[in-house]
């Protein structure tokens, strides 16, 4: 069978495909978080200054949200299809892709439609109204953003099932490429032609555009699987399978948007209740900052995410061929790996705040800024460790076949903790509350995700474990 060009996933030693795979994909992802955040460093560092910052942290959960739904699509069918493979069941392979496709055109046309009609009080949810010149700001970038949407989906819906076909630096250069055209052209854009906000929308959108047409190129290149007419349509009996194994992925996406719509709001509230933050010409600081303590972490979260979703064809894989052993001893790699980049995350986070926040156009701002800044990255990051422990856990479980249990527990740090925490602490202790809210649900989940990681473990070591134990 023409499948079993991926067989090497049930023999090659787990370090050297967890290299293989994890690297490429933690690169892929580093590079797609530089697409917001090298707009937000040249925008900070420009004229527009911290309303443009803040404009962009408003707009940012907006992109999250067309990015939640790439990976639920992609993630999902990625891990179904190296569970397929592994089985040696080709036709499921081949038409997930195919329905995979035609779900993610469809649904990003639409949510940029929704994006495009409802953009004034969409805006407005996610505190756009802080003040006139931010939500001036938020419209103009947003507006082009919004019409980038389906390109930008569809790369990264693609990415992930590039990978499971056994390319996983291809899935990276398609994706590096459009990075580099957008940080080419942000420059131009915003210092060169003056184009200010649009200008560092239009090099996103550009940047995206290349990523999707070589992610076309690619699906029609594939190697392991072959895609005819018949694998593009809409199959029911293929959506109930795979979508599922994406909830955790899309949980994870859209935590972001719930937090930050929490959080821009409570930044409103209870930054006007503030002696400093209530005053109109420091009002839009505390969103500022928490957008771009946001952004480092959505940097070390992105080698988390790497880490873990780099694994999942392997995972998948061995899963469909029954071999718990292999899976058990990836789960140990894996987590040891999470638990050293968290480390050297706290550690950046905790000696190097006044360095991280310079770079997003400190020293055009007040001492208020810098102050609120460098305590929202000690506070809101403290607990770095078992936060990419409790994402690696999260991923595994999906790729696993667990997505019951991987979304369950997702949701429970995401949602209940998450958002319940940020709105509930705050009425206690302002915005310091705030900041506590993040670090607390980390620590929490973390006590949950380890009683599930040792049920796991067991079940990987049993000698009759066979992919029964994950359907």
């Amino acid at each position: 069978m023409e499948q079993k060009s991926n067989s090497f996933l049930e023999t090659e030693k787990i370090g050297t495909l967890m290299r293989k795979y994890s690297v490429p994909c933690i690169i892929s992802l580093l590079v797609a978080a530089l697409y917001n955040i090298v707009d937000q460093i040249f925008i900070a560092n420009s004229y527009l200054g911290s309303n443009g910052n803040s404009a962009n942290t408003v707009v940012y959960p907006l992109t999250v949200v067309a990015l939640a739904i790439a990976v639920l699509i992609g993630d999902g069918c990625c891990a179904f299809i190296s569970i397929s493979l592994g089985a040696g069941k080709d036709e499921d392979a081949h038409k997930s892709v195919g329905n995979a496709v035609v779900l993610c055109v469809i649904v990003s046309l639409i949510l940029a439609a929704c994006y495009m009609i409802f953009a004034n009080p969409i805006l407005t949810a996610f505190g756009g109204r802080v003040n006139d010149e931010t939500f001036a700001n938020a419209k103009e970038y947003f507006f082009y953003i919004s019409l980038g949407v389906p390109f930008y989906m569809f790369g990264q819906a693609m990415n992930p099932i590039i990978r499971s076909d056994g390319s996983p630096k291809f899935a990276m250069a398609a994706t590096v490429s459009g990075a580099v055209v957008n940080i080419i052209l942000d420059p131009i854009f915003i210092y060169v032609c003056k184009w200010g906000m649009m200008g560092a929308a239009v090099a996103t959108v550009a940047g995206q555009v290349l990523t999707a047409g070589l992610s076309i190129w690619y699906l029609c290149h594939m190697k392991a699987l072959k895609l005819h007419k018949s694998s593009f349509g809409l199959f029911p009996r293929l959506m109930k399978k795979f979508l599922p194994l994406g909830i955790t992925s899309l949980l994870s996406q859209i935590s972001i948007v719930v937090t930050m719509l929490v959080y821009n709001n409570v930044c409103i509230k209870y930054g006007a209740l503030d002696e400093i933050f209530g005053q109109e010409a420091y009002s839009q600081i505390p969103m500022a900052v928490l957008g771009i303590v946001m952004k480092f972490y959505q940097i070390v979260i992105s080698i988390a995410i790497g880490l873990a979703a780099g694994c999942i064809p392997v995972v998948g894989y061995n899963v469909g061929a029954g071999r718990g052993d292999r899976a058990k001893k990836l789960l140990t790699y894996l987590i040891a790996a999470e638990a050293i980049v968290g480390a050297v995350g706290l550690f950046i986070v905790e000696v190097f705040p006044k360095q991280l926040i310079g770079i997003f156009g400190a020293a055009n701002e007040s001492v208020y800024y810098t102050e609120f800044a460098i305590k929202s990255f000690r506070i809101y990051l403290c607990m770095l460790i078992p936060s990419l422990v409790n994402k690696g856990t999260f991923i595994y479980l999906q790729a696993l076949g667990k997505a019951v249990v991987s979304s369950a527990i997702s949701l429970i740090r995401e949602i209940v903790l998450g958002a319940g925490l940020a709105l509930i602490l705050p009425i206690f202790f302002g915005l310091d509350g705030l900041l506590w809210s993040f670090p607390i649900a980390d620590f929490v989940t973390l006590i949950v995700a380890a009683v599930v990681l040792v049920r796991v473990y067991k079940q990987l070591s049993q000698p009759d474990f066979n992919k029964a134990h994950v359907s």
